[in-house]
């Protein structure tokens, strides 16, 4: 599974892009249907601390799982997406065997 982590506004540390793809590879490994997954690290100009969000899609076998959060950092931002992804799949299991 390969994740892509772009930045829109800003130039990435490589330290936050390991960040990024570590939450990513560590949510996805628990899921077998994963085919990719793709971060979008954004600055916003809004006036307000909350201006930096992250956009993140899951590809899986037959259909996408996205979510999108602010927040004051990166960091928080990726956790809240990250935790927002867990409850998408762990829902869309459920479909599955049900």
């Amino acid at each position: 599974m390969k994740v892509t982590v772009t930045a829109v506004h800003f130039a990435m540390q490589d330290s936050l892009e390991s960040f990024v793809e570590q939450k990513v590879e560590k949510l996805c490994s628990k899921y077998s249907e994963v085919i990719g997954a793709e971060a979008v690290l954004k600055l916003g100009y809004a006036e307000t601390g909350e201006n930096k969000t992250a956009n993140i899609r899951i590809d899986l076998k037959g259909s996408d799982l996205y979510a999108e959060k602010t927040a004051s950092t990166f960091e928080e931002a990726v956790d809240l997406s990250v935790d927002a992804l867990k409850k998408q799949l762990e829902k869309y299991k459920g479909k599955l065997r049900g």
